[in-house]
């Protein structure tokens, strides 16, 4: 097989400044032929980037999928409430396909995708969950498989947000609002459940989850304060002002703020736009905390901690075994081991930890041009994604979910739906 040709379906943040790069500077291995994006602005920018050709470049993704096949692969970065049907279309008309986590934004979607996959078989479909992919969490797999410090017993694993991640994705930004896209448990962190799974090698038995929208709502709106954050007088002692977060600071977020972030074009946007709005006036619903408790079929157990009330976006780990504990931060690439019976703890420093998106993309060119199927990574993310569900669901219900049984349920219902339209 000769150069790969591939299609960006969605040209927002990771099309444009993530895969794409990633593309460009692998000429060898691959190219970008087309592009399908339903704003202008982001098509018109990413065609010129990228010197797609004029009738490859498509209005919506539907208008890529009517023509004959453009293209051996495609890449799905749109949002999610997309995944599904982009995904189906395309595995259907022949395409490779490597998607955007979650894998669905509706559990229906989620049974029936997999199902898909199956008949599909002869084409690689992978779910791009990077995190599975980094030095960081493979090396504690392997620290874990050594059996060094004895059994892992019990994980306690932080996904810090950061504040001004939180605000701009799910207050301000496209996954504010369940109905709309996904819950956070699974749109922020089907990733971190699937680290979970992959850690302990084992099915998740049972979940129970807490958590509510605590402080970005309504009720924390004072009549001192305004719509927007251009109008306020308090703005100046707001950290989580429109100013601060983009005028301030210079992030891949600001590119989805506007297709050019300049400072001006930052500043004329917010002023209008959803970006500038006060965090209290938004019509965000997704919870900012959560907390699940997990045991595993090898009795293992585990706390996830998922906040926006913290000042940098992190994820730290602690896992506890029979003879030795380990800690470790995600950006600091820092993994510390403590033996029972030694006094020195032993203090591993990461390199490349933060590229397991370009190791997921690797892997994907990889496995097409070898012809490799990746059923498995199918299902892991599918498990990753029914224990992201299942979270949701109790902490909804304020019950203890059995998620095997929960899954049977989903399965029953899908096909009793599929019945009915069938009629």
């Amino acid at each position: 097989m000769g150069k790969l040709k591939i299609a960006i379906i969605g040209a927002g943040v990771r099309g444009t400044h993530v895969y794409a790069p990633y593309i460009l500077e692998n000429t060898s291995l691959c190219e970008i032929v087309a592009v399908a994006e339903t704003k202008k602005g982001r098509r018109d920018l990413f065609s010129k980037v990228y010197n797609i050709k004029e009738e490859l470049i498509f209005e919506s993704a539907e208008d890529f999928f009517k023509e004959d096949k453009i293209s051996d692969a495609v890449i799905i970065s749109t949002n999610d409430d997309r995944h599904y049907n982009l995904t189906k279309l395309a595995l259907e008309k022949g395409y490779n396909v490597l998607l955007e986590t979650p894998m669905a934004n509706s559990l229906d979607g989620l049974v029936n995708l997999k199902e898909i996959s199956k008949i599909h078989d002869d084409k690689v479909f992978m779910i791009c969950n990077s995190y599975r992919y980094t030095v960081f969490f493979n090396k504690l797999k392997e620290i874990i498989e050594s059996k060094e410090l004895g059994n892992l017993v019990n994980i306690e694993y932080n996904n810090s947000i950061g504040y001004t991640n939180y605000i701009h994705k799910y207050v301000r930004g496209n996954w504010r609002n369940s109905s709309d896209t996904s819950p956070l448990i699974l749109s922020e962190s089907c990733h971190d459940m699937d680290i979970l799974l992959y850690l302990t090698g084992k099915k998740c038995k049972k979940i129970s989850s807490f958590g509510n929208l605590k402080h970005f709502n309504s009720n924390s709106f004072r009549l001192s304060l305004s719509e927007n954050c251009y109008l306020c007088s308090e703005e100046e002692f707001c950290p989580y002002s429109c100013k601060k977060s983009y005028l301030e600071n210079e992030s891949i977020y600001n590119h989805a703020v506007h297709i050019k972030p300049t400072k001006e074009n930052l500043d004329t946007i917010l002023k209008e736009g959803p970006y500038g709005r006060c965090v209290y006036r938004c019509d965000n619903n997704v919870v900012d905390n959560m907390v699940c408790i997990m045991e595993f079929d090898n009795n293992i157990t585990a706390t996830f901690n998922l906040s926006a009330f913290t000042k940098d976006h992190n994820r730290n780990i602690r896992l506890m075994f029979t003879n030795g504990e380990v800690a470790g931060s995600f950006n600091e690439g820092e993994i510390k081991i403590k033996k029972f019976l030694e006094k020195q703890e032993r203090i591993l420093k990461l390199e490349n930890n933060s590229s397991g998106t370009l190791n997921v993309l690797n892997k994907f060119i990889n496995s097409i041009k070898e012809n490799i199927n990746l059923e498995k990574n199918v299902k892991e993310s599918f498990d990753s994604n029914v224990l992201a569900f299942a979270a949701e669901y109790s902490r909804v219900s304020e019950e203890v979910v059995y998620v095997e049984e929960f899954l049977k349920g989903a399965i029953d219902i899908t096909k009793e739906i599929e019945n009915t339209l069938a009629y």
